[in-house]
């Protein structure tokens, strides 16, 4: 959980949210028990009022550039303002992992 964890903690210092998920999702790939390549994220901060996807997923690369560098092949961001969790309330699930293994060949 090393890299779950830097995740967490990097986003609570520079967003300091009013709801923070992060969700190791590894498990639903092709990869080896225990992988922490995947994550699903839901970051609820004032710092996204007014701003669109694009430029909140933006600001979270910059902060976890690091992470996305090495070991995390995809990070599924679910970014809102404290307004808009206040009227969804939750992130939509994720889908399963249709892929294959590179083995599958």
């Amino acid at each position: 959980m090393k890299i779950q964890t830097a995740i967490t903690q990097k986003l609570e210092q520079h967003f300091s949210p009013a709801h923070l998920e992060v969700v190791n999702e590894s498990h639903m790939h092709s990869v080896p028990p225990g992988s922490e390549s995947h994550f699903k994220v839901v970051l609820v901060s004032e710092n996204f009022a007014g701003l669109r996807q694009v430029p909140r997923h933006q600001q979270v690369y910059k902060v976890l550039a690091d992470e996305m560098a090495g070991e995390v092949h995809a990070l599924a961001l679910h970014t809102y303002s404290p307004e808009e969790w206040q009227a969804t309330g939750m992130a939509p699930d994720s889908p399963q992992c249709l892929g294959g293994s590179k083995a599958d060949q």
